[in-house]
């Protein structure tokens, strides 16, 4: 994982701050995809919930119902550590049973009927309140700094970065991913069982892994915790495989394969983007520019021509999501993201891996636009505070944005992207 990733606005100081004093600190709203149409066999409400996850409001529900979780559709994730609005839906169900639901810290607001179940990507994006506490300056100074940081952001647009909680809580599902890119079973089992690092591991899990570097397997499954279960499974094949580290390759979950695929993608396109730095707003001959209004991608031959467009923020240069599907960059574009994607020597035979665990590849635009962004001070009983409110995109990370103001990474670890919790 990229350790340093440089800032728009770096030449504006930060505000300081945090974030989440309290779950009404962060607001988050969906804006649906579609609205309900007032027919079909599907229910959708729309819920509230405070300080919960999305899975654990889910659980929730479908046990006050009688239901399966899996019964419940919804659009995406949301923040534990918020108030957070999203839509649910359920089938062949009375909208009476879900309004007359009473939980703790999870509420209905409205209900409507539609004919399809709800679907993750059925979003077109995310309305956010977020007040900062704790400023390193007077909130009057405070807001001066952060209409000048806003203004560009919105006029440039936001680094389109994924955020560290993507790489994990030992900061290394992109090596992960990257052993198994490479069919690299030795290196997989050695990263996902040990590298033991103080600074991120629990001294239970510290243990374990530092037990697993000293071949102590067996004392290393009585070390693990209690979530860890693909951990303890794969040591149980190596040793059953007589230390054959192969075996125990075999048995981590192919979804979390899958992910730890995504975060190798994830780290390749944030030292791109960090290599394209400050000049996002910059198309390049030989680019391949991401149409806002459609998704599609098109190869930039006149960078002079299409740079209005891009200007206008409707298009955007992009990075690579590495995989088979992903399009080269030619010319001056490319002499700037090729070097770094050809320093990993990735082959026909690494993309053949990970296409079978799902990463096809792409492309990613390098920003996002922050849409009716707005600032404002106030106090309330915990003190001032500066707050933000403004509208992203589905998958974009809001503590990007905030971080560009506050000068401060610290608060992205503490966000969930969509399909993320």
């Amino acid at each position: 994982m990229s350790d340093i990733l440089p800032f728009l606005t770096s030449d504006l100081p930060g505000v300081g701050g945090v974030i989440k004093s309290r779950p009404e600190d962060f607001f988050v709203e969906e804006i649906p995809a579609y609205e309900p149409s007032g027919s079909g066999t599907h229910v959708y409400a729309q819920i509230e919930k405070k300080g919960l996850g999305t899975r654990e409001a889910l659980d929730r529900i479908a046990r006050a119902l009688n239901i399966q979780r899996r019964d419940i559709g919804t659009a995406g994730l949301k923040d534990a550590h918020a108030v957070a609005r999203q839509w649910i839906s359920i089938e062949h169900i009375e909208p009476a049973r879900l309004e007359q639901l009473s939980l703790a810290e999870v509420r209905v607001i409205k209900t409507s009927r539609h004919t399809n179940k709800l679907k993750p990507g059925h979003l077109r994006g995310n309305r956010f309140a977020v007040r900062l506490r704790r400023l390193a300056m007077p909130p009057e100074e405070a807001l001066a700094i952060a209409e000048k940081t806003l203004a560009i952001l919105v006029a440039k647009g936001v680094p389109n970065y994924f955020g560290p909680q993507r790489f994990g809580n030992h900061r290394n599902n992109h090596l992960l991913g990257r052993a198994l890119a490479r069919n690299d079973a030795d290196g997989f089992m050695d990263e996902f069982l040990g590298r033991p690092n103080a600074e991120f591991d629990s001294a239970t899990v510290f243990k374990a892994r530092s037990l697993y570097e000293q071949g102590q397997y067996e004392e290393a499954i009585k070390s693990w915790p209690g979530q860890f279960a693909d951990h303890r499974r794969a040591l149980r094949a190596i040793i059953a495989g007589k230390g054959k580290k192969k075996r125990g390759l075999f048995t981590v979950d192919k979804h979390l394969q899958g992910l730890f695929i995504s975060a190798y993608q994830s780290d390749l396109f944030n030292r791109v983007l960090a290599a394209r730095m400050p000049d996002i707003d910059r198309v390049l001959q030989g680019d391949m520019a991401y149409k806002h209004d459609n998704g599609a991608c098109f190869r930039v031959e006149q960078p002079e021509v299409e740079q209005p467009r891009c200007e206008r923020f409707e298009i955007s240069p992009t990075g690579p999501l590495i995989g088979q599907r992903t399009t080269r960059l030619t010319g001056p574009a490319g002499e700037i993201e090729n070097p770094i994607l050809e320093a990993e020597s990735l082959g026909q035979s690494e993309s053949g891996h990970m296409k079978r665990l799902g990463a096809r590849g792409g492309r990613r635009p390098l920003r996002f636009q922050p849409r009716n962004a707005g600032l404002k001070s106030g106090l309330d009983d915990l003190g001032p505070y500066l707050e933000l409110r403004f509208e992203l995109d589905a998958g974009c990370y809001a503590t990007t944005l905030i971080s560009e103001i506050t000068k401060d990474r610290a608060a992205e670890t503490t966000e969930v992207a969509e399909g993320e919790e």
